[in-house]
């Protein structure tokens, strides 16, 4: 296994993003944190919104100048695409493309759209791909305090031999290379983004706290107790094995419970399992959830919403609703989030 060199602040050209008109396209997660932290920076930002978006308010409060997204384009010559992958391809077709000049940099957070040609750029521009591996507050609070989150940086394009050295800096200005950049492709980060997604993070986990949950109850036992081993500790040893890795997380449980995790983790993720994450990876890589996700979002999602209210009408949401309106806790994070 090759280990990837980090990139650092030494490795940053620092007058590259000066000399750049940047437009922020989106003010969601990332792209609040984006234009907040280079705003701050000194960078010369504006932000694209729609007609009429309710975030309009929330920029000039920031003192960041907002404008149209086709006045965004033209007004910049670094166009960073932070909005949500399913608006990108109808938005970029419509109101950035015809405003792109030669010479100009498009900048994704996500590889999606330009990895399944869905977004083609002209071959005259910069095309650059800087991802932050974090939520966008998060992202903000951590440059803010003089740290950094990691990131992920990749040249899909390079028209005018400097992308790479844009991307790096445009990822030094939201303090990243203090935590280390690591170079990818779109490729990469695309298919392992969706995999992670998929197999593990949201598909994986959501799939093994319900089946968990439910295993409990058709056995006899409470919903409520239930719920407490298979939902709410969870965050518990994510939080453990984010802080220490695995070995970390295994030194600080039990040992009754790190020798369960040995004999009876593999019996739950094992070689069916493994099959069918090669599956899942198969479909990624061959474009055909790209595809099957792009073809749902272009009809009436009618698959998708009918996914999303079958999730939302589950015992497991229910009972965790109740008990979690007792923690005092989780509503004070939710205020100061």
């Amino acid at each position: 296994m090759s280990t990837a060199r980090i990139l650092t602040v030494d490795d940053v050209n620092p007058d590259l993003l000066p000399r750049r008109r940047l437009a922020i396209i989106g003010y969601g997660s990332q792209g609040a944190a984006h234009a907040r932290l280079l705003h701050k920076a000194g960078a010369d930002v504006r932000v694209g919104l729609r007609e009429g978006s309710s975030s309009e308010a929330a920029v000039r409060k920031a003192g960041i100048p907002v404008a149209t997204v086709p006045e965004a384009v033209k007004e910049a010559d670094l166009v960073a695409v932070l909005i949500p992958d399913t608006a990108q391809a109808k938005v970029y077709q419509e109101e950035i493309a015809p405003n792109l000049e030669a010479g100009n940099a498009l900048l994704f957070a996500h590889g999606f759209n330009v990895h399944f040609n869905e977004i083609q750029p002209a071959a005259d521009v910069d095309v650059i791909m800087v991802a932050p591996k974090s939520p966008g507050p998060m992202l903000y609070r951590e440059a803010s305090q003089g740290n950094g989150v990691p990131a992920l940086i990749a040249v899909h394009q390079d028209a005018t031999g400097k992308a790479r050295s844009l991307a790096l800096a445009y990822a030094h200005g939201l303090g990243s290379t203090r935590a280390g950049v690591l170079e990818t492709t779109f490729a990469e980060e695309t298919e392992t983004d969706l995999f992670g997604e998929q197999a593990v993070l949201c598909g994986g986990l959501s799939a093994l706290i319900q089946a968990g949950f439910e295993t409990l109850v058709e056995a006899g036992y409470q919903p409520e107790v239930a719920y407490f081993e298979c939902l709410h500790e969870m965050k518990l040893i994510v939080d453990l094995a984010y802080q220490g890795g695995l070995t970390g997380m295994r030194e600080r449980v039990s040992d009754t419970a790190e020798w369960g995790d040995y004999v009876s983790g593999p019996r739950v993720v094992g070689a069916a399992s493994r099959k069918a994450m090669k599956e899942i990876l198969e479909e990624i890589r061959s474009g055909a959830f790209a595809r099957r996700w792009i073809d749902e979002c272009e009809g009436d999602a009618s698959e998708f919403n009918r996914m999303r209210a079958e999730g939302r009408d589950q015992p497991l949401e229910e009972v965790g609703a109740r008990l979690r309106a007792r923690m005092a806790w989780l509503q004070d994070a939710e205020e100061t989030s």
